[in-house]
């Protein structure tokens, strides 16, 4: 079995089975080999809560337990989004609490939103992983996030001593939408935490390991 080193991608991987692609549930169609993540993105989402938001919905909930899905998301809450926060909430929910029957990890976008997250990870009390992707924030807003309990992964953008600060047990590397080689990202962050790349790759590989084929 192939162990994934880049948890959060848009595209398949040169390498199949390297990365966890993400899907929306009207785009999952799995490819032998690969590994997926699906859920509602916020951007995505309709204005109002109409009935197309609720099948697609019971659509997610039907893919989300399949094998080769590893995490649910990225759910998220983004104020620039065009739908209202209520929807957006909702929404959010209704897939932390997917993610959590299922025992997956839960992968989130977040834009200018934070307090509203917190509310809702102390109202739904997850015993399953939550990870922030695309983290770019400084180090003290991570040292925040982390004291809550979160998982922080960074792409070919982020603050370095955010990065540094993280601890390797809560740390994840990730392409998402840039062109930049997982290679480079893993090389650089082995630059900016002065470790060896060896190093790295074994703790985050741990680490991958223990969130998300633990089920």
């Amino acid at each position: 079995m192939k162990i994934p080193v880049d948890i959060h991608a848009h595209q398949l991987p040169q390498i199949p089975g390297t990365a966890i692609v993400n899907r929306y549930p009207d785009t999952f169609v799995p490819e032998a080999g690969e590994w997926y993540s699906v859920g509602m993105h916020p951007w995505h989402i309709p204005t109002a809560a109409t009935p197309a938001v609720r099948h697609e919905m019971d659509i997610l909930a039907s893919l989300a337990g399949h094998p080769q899905v590893l995490a649910v998301g990225e759910a998220g809450l983004d104020k620039l989004a065009d739908a209202p926060q209520a929807v957006q909430i909702e929404v959010f929910e209704y897939q932390a609490r997917l993610s959590m029957e299922l025992g997956k990890p839960l992968v989130i976008h977040l834009v200018k939103s934070m307090d509203e997250l917190l509310k809702l990870k102390r109202q739904i009390k997850p015993t399953n992983p939550w990870i922030i992707h695309g983290f770019r924030g400084k180090a003290v807003l991570a040292e925040e996030y982390l004291r809550h309990g979160f998982y922080l992964s960074f792409g070919e953008k982020y603050q370095e001593e955010a990065l540094r600060i993280t601890p390797s047990g809560r740390l994840f590397l990730e392409t998402d939408e840039s062109d930049v080689p997982i290679a480079d990202v893993y090389s650089r962050a082995a630059q900016v935490r002065c470790v060896s790349l060896a190093e790295l790759t074994e703790a985050l590989q741990e680490n991958i390991t223990k969130v998300f084929f633990k089920q």
